[in-house]
């Protein structure tokens, strides 16, 4: 399918690849979810009315309207939204026609959508997670759930949340692809205009800040649904999750918060009329502000066991990375200062965010001290705190939907309407956070809390309501743009300096009237066929057919990345009921050691329902992934484009190499758990007794394995079609070998009644050898499907780097079993 249907038909936004409807689709469904967390968000502040509730909420619901609250506004709202933004501009800002990979682009929203459904469903299973959004252990763990029933809609938060951060991974990888391989001509890093560069640092932060989540998640999910036992021991299980969820959750702080700050940027440039002062310096600063982001994460901790000297350490990290921000303030308020302001609708969102974020910074200094943080950590002070960071991160996102609402849309807004809007906003947020400041000693997460402090938490209410009543107001004024709003100019602002503004409003499909370049020092639109008439050289003449080849050929539409979505949607909630089939399981095979770690009054409730529906989604996903597989969709690499330092390679290989560095980290999370656990119990009281020799068996497999695929490289480099399909049935059989010798030692382990849920050792043994195996099978499939091409219509045989792509894939698979081998058979 490559056809895109008009704009105004449904089939368009189901079927659509183009960067810019998936951008529209995520700024849309963000708001949503933006609605979704507000009404959470208003439920309980009104419960919060006085001391002890008001009894609008029960317990329950009050700590499930918190906990998903939180978890919504973080990951379902201001990363996505941020993400819309992105993909509706970055292409545009750095001269490109579109993602280097346009369904994988469409695939990445459409895990985000089904993700935040399948978080609405969790609460019609019993009730959602209410576990605090830091989902900290052993409050994570069905141990601590008032009942097996109630776990379901837990079970489906955290698949959710772990269907998301898959969202987030596929879409990383396709922008860090593009950002470093198809910039204009001419256009260097040093020079991508500000937003951009705030979003290149803000995914490359995302590739490895959500590998780490993505490993906390897949063993929180393997305790609830398996009931291993990584965070319900007292071996340390808390202070695992804490680590790994931190090492993500403080650069989540600049992941969410960079896109607002290139917002920042870009609108003070444009609204002061001059470039942005120190701007060299400035990018400087964010990039030590992206690695330093992943040195700071233990002063959340300064509560827990971690000695004073490594707390110490961590505390002059947390001052470090505040430095490079009071440059970046001081740039902003210099750039003002040298400018000449026009207070825009834009413009004021902007100031009131940097207003907000650096009263966000103050405060938060003081919990990055030891001593102030032993008094602060979990009151409304680190709350108060949290949102004036956070939220002013969203004020500044609002005035990025003023600044580009003319170039969606082509319609101008009521400049009246929207500086309303922002004198709503900016008294509704102070009136909601600054009292919690005052009643800073308010246990945080809790609705109980002195006499004393009820006036400021009833300020906050009243705050709350008045904050929400802006957003109602930005509705409307957007709303009555879309409908009535008189046309916009391609360019309304008089200094805005980005491409984006350089061509139509909207833009057109595929963006550019000609190939877009910088290379005599501005932009310019080169028409390659004119040139090349007129005697351009042999280059550019091949710059010509490429663009010729790019407009026959680029395809915008397939149906399949909505399909796999649809069918893992259907896989993840499936799983989401299996709990009560795993602990029948563990009641019938050791039934005398239940209560060590599940506490039950009865046994859970089994639905026959959500094994159909893992069942079915596993089907689907079979049928939808094969489909996606053989789907002819071409989207042509940009021939003529600025692609330091990754000139080297083509879009593929980099996207494999770059979704290899993100699985480092998955393995990383697990290995390193399994570390950590071990030294906490006792290195040497290690009780697992694993058979040696089928270990070292399976690694000469795996390596011998590693040979083949060599070699089937090889084969299909000199078209030898015998050959390469000899060498891959090796490789699947040799793979077959592997997991038939780990099917037996499961079976013997199994045979001694030695279970996933035994202990924790086996919990660690069974979860990471289990990992590493998942990805043998998924190697193996896509060697079968690659048999399949070859056989069905000689693939491979003329373009050979599918091949290579996988052999990346299968020794980085071999590479870690050299790693697990010696840790589970020779330690």
């Amino acid at each position: 399918m490559s056809d895109l249907p008009p704009m105004d038909s449904v089939k368009r936004w189901l079927v659509t690849t183009n960067h810019k409807d998936v951008g529209i689709l995520y700024m849309v469904t963000a708001m949503f979810f933006l609605v979704f967390g507000g009404v959470l968000a208003l439920l309980f502040r009104a419960h919060l009315w006085e001391a002890g509730g008001t009894g609008l909420l029960t317990n329950d619901q009050y700590y499930q309207s918190v906990s998903t609250h939180g978890l919504i506004m973080v990951f379902w709202f201001l990363s996505p939204i941020a993400t819309g933004f992105a993909n509706y501009f970055v292409p545009l800002q750095i001269g490109a026609k579109d993602l280097a990979f346009p369904r994988l682009n469409a695939l990445s929203y459409w895990f985000y959508l089904f993700s935040g459904i399948l978080l609405g469903i969790s609460f019609f299973q019993g009730g959602s997670f209410s576990g605090g959004w830091t989902m900290y252990a052993p409050l994570n763990v069905p141990t601590y759930t008032p009942a097996m029933q109630a776990t379901t809609g837990g079970n489906a938060t955290i698949l959710a949340l772990t269907l998301f951060t898959i969202s987030i991974t596929i879409g990383t990888i396709n922008f860090l692809t593009t950002m470093h391989r198809s910039r204009a001509e001419g256009l260097g890093l040093w020079n991508l205009p500000m937003f951009s560069w705030s979003w290149l640092l803000t995914v490359w932060m995302m590739l490895f800040a959500f590998a780490a989540l993505l490993a906390a998640l897949l063993l929180l999910a393997v305790d609830r649904l398996f009931l291993t036992q990584y965070f319900a021991t007292d071996q340390g299980s808390s202070l695992l999750w804490a680590h790994i969820f931190w090492f993500f959750g403080h650069p989540e702080v600049y992941i969410v918060f960079f896109p607002a700050l290139g917002i920042m940027f870009e609108t003070f440039q444009t609204f002061c009329g001059r470039r942005l002062v120190g701007r060299k310096w400035v990018i400087i600063a964010m990039v030590l502000v992206a690695v330093q982001s992943f040195l700071v994460w233990m002063h959340h901790m300064f509560l827990s066991t971690i000695n004073l000297p490594i707390k110490t350490l961590f505390m002059a990290t947390t001052i470090g990375i505040s430095l490079p921000f009071d440059l970046m303030v001081f740039a902003l308020i210099y750039t003002m200062v040298k400018g000449r302001v026009r207070f825009t609708t834009p413009f004021l969102f902007s100031l009131g965010a940097l207003v907000l974020f650096i009263i966000g910074g103050i405060t938060g200094v003081f919990l990055g001290a030891v001593v102030l943080d032993y008094e602060f950590r979990g009151t409304y002070w680190v709350v108060a705190h949290f949102h004036y960071v956070m939220v002013s991160g969203v004020t500044a996102l609002v005035g990025g939907i003023y600044y580009w609402w003319p170039k969606i849309t082509g319609k101008m807004y009521s400049e009246r309407l929207g500086k309303l809007n922002f004198a709503v906003y900016f008294v509704g947020f102070n009136l909601l956070y600054f009292p919690m400041f005052m009643a800073w000693e308010t246990p945080r997460r809790v609705f109980h809390f002195a006499e004393s402090a009820q006036i400021y938490h009833q300020l906050a209410t009243v705050g709350a309501f008045v904050f929400g009543a802006s957003f109602l107001i930005t509705f409307f004024t957007l709303g009555k743009s879309l409908l009535s709003g008189p046309d916009a100019p391609d360019n309304p602002w008089t200094y805005s300096r980005t491409a984006e503004w350089a061509i139509p409003s909207p833009p057109p499909l595929e963006n550019w009237p000609d190939r877009p370049s910088y290379a005599s020092g501005k932009l310019e639109f080169v028409n390659d066929a004119a040139t090349a008439t007129d005697g351009g050289v042999a280059q550019e003449a091949t710059g010509t057919a490429a663009a010729s080849h790019e407009e026959e050929h680029a395809d915008h539409a397939s149906i399949w990345p909505f399909g796999i979505g649809v069918a893992a949607f259907t896989f993840f909630l499936g799983l989401s009921g299996i709990t009560p089939y795993v602990f029948s399981f563990v009641e019938s095979n050791i039934a005398s050691d239940v209560g060590t770690f599940v506490t039950l009054d009865s046994a859970p409730e089994q639905s026959i329902i959500y094994p159909i529906l893992l069942a079915v989604g596993i089907g689907l996903l079979g049928i939808t992934l094969f489909q996606f597989g053989r789907e002819q969709f071409d989207a042509p690499e940009m021939l003529v484009a600025e692609q330091w330092p990754f000139g080297g390679v083509n879009n593929e290989k980099m996207g494999v190499w770059l979704f290899l560095a993100s699985d480092v980290v998955v393995f990383g999370a697990a290995i390193g758990a399994y570390v950590f656990m071990r030294i906490h119990m006792g290195w040497g009281d290690w009780h697992l007794d694993t058979i040696t020799q089928a270990g070292l068996f399976n690694t000469y497999v795996l390596i011998t394995s590693s040979f083949t695929v060599i070699l089937a490289h090889v084969m299909a480099e000199r078209g030898n079609k015998k050959g390469l399909l000899a060498m891959l049935s090796t490789t699947v059989l040799l793979g077959l070998v592997f997991m038939g010798v780990k099917a037996f030692e499961y079976n013997t382990k199994f045979s001694h009644g030695d279970y996933w849920f035994s202990g924790i050792e086996y919990s660690l043994y069974f979860v990471t050898t289990g990992l590493h195996a998942l990805h043998v099978i998924l190697g193996l499939l896509v060697a079968l499907f690659m048999i399949y091409r070859v056989v069905s219509i000689d693939a491979y045989l003329e373009d050979h780097m599918p091949v290579e792509y996988f052999g990346l894939y299968w020794h980085f698979v071999d590479i870690v079993w050299v790693f697990l081998f010696p840790l589970f058979y020779l330690m």
